[in-house]
């Protein structure tokens, strides 16, 4: 059973149903939504250890096989949690893909109150992404997207947050940046590992201090600049500048970072901000450190 958009419909007793009969060990184990889970997945938390993720849409189907061949290979290289798989699921009672069952991590998300400022925690990000940076070498087939392939849909945010949101943001400016990204030269060295979809959702901290990275969905190989996006999602002018420094961050790398920035939030702003307060916060102060750099 699907919605108009042709998502599937998924609630409680479809995950039952699917835990039970494929994985008949955890099916008397307490089953809890979490909310907000984020626009790829609806998660269940699975007794006190486990979760469940299921894709909402076609645009996530490959993550959980991906993320069960690679994590468990990355987790012992890497400086903070991550949420490991212990199992991947078939489609089964209309429920059309490959879904995950991974280890529960306690914490709470990131906060730019919390972290914006934090030398500590810049440091913790950089050092994470240089470890992911030097796991092994990066097989062929896991490029992710480019900033060029996101050009027509950045310029059409550019035009329309000039247009409905009027005043919001400066356009001129964000032309600017967006043509500076595109033309900054491109990343010269082999291709390393990018987490992908790097900002403070995906950050989670205990007892105010970083703990674990998680949604490996976008986990690639080729230019690391898409990971600068955290600097602008979390960072304030100065941890920013320590992060830059501990990563090494070249001006051409750190160009395209804000590139990417701009881009991600644009495409949140313009699809959320509308309608949800705080996606709208989130994205106006992401576009708007890309804008300072």
């Amino acid at each position: 059973m699907t919605t108009a958009d042709t998502r599937p419909l998924i609630t409680a007793a479809l995950v039952r149903r699917l835990v039970g009969t494929q994985f008949p060990q955890w099916a008397g184990s307490p089953l809890r939504l979490v909310d907000p889970a984020g626009s790829d997945h609806v998660i269940y938390r699975l007794g006190d250890e486990l979760s469940v993720r299921l894709p909402r849409h076609a645009g996530a189907i490959g993550q959980a096989r991906k993320e069960m061949e690679w994590l468990p290979r990355l987790a012992a290289h890497l400086p903070l949690a991550v949420p490991v798989p212990v199992a991947v699921g078939e489609p089964a009672f209309g429920y059309p893909w490959h879904w995950a069952v991974s280890r529960w991590l306690d914490g709470e998300v990131a906060t730019v109150e919390a972290l914006g400022g934090s030398a500590e925690a810049a440091v913790g990000l950089a050092e994470f992404l240089t470890a992911l940076q030097r796991f092994e070498e990066a097989p062929a087939g896991l490029a992710g997207e480019s900033l060029a392939d996101r050009d027509r849909a950045t310029r059409a945010a550019i035009a329309q947050v000039g247009g409905v949101f009027d005043g919001v943001f400066d356009r001129a400016a964000m032309t600017e940046l967006w043509e500076a990204a595109l033309n900054a030269p491109a990343w010269g060295r082999p291709p390393v590992w990018f987490h992908g979809d790097f900002h403070t959702g995906n950050l989670l901290t205990v007892g105010g201090r970083l703990s674990a990275v998680i949604d490996f969905g976008g986990l690639g190989a080729g230019d690391p600049a898409c990971d600068l996006v955290i600097a602008f999602t979390l960072m304030s002018a100065r941890s920013r500048a320590v992060f830059r420094a501990a990563l090494g961050v070249d001006e051409a790398t750190w160009t395209r970072g804000r590139g990417w920035a701009l881009t991600t939030g644009l495409n949140a702003y313009t699809a959320y901000a509308a309608t949800d307060p705080r996606v709208a916060a989130q994205t106006t102060r992401q576009i708007t450190e890309a804008l300072i750099g």
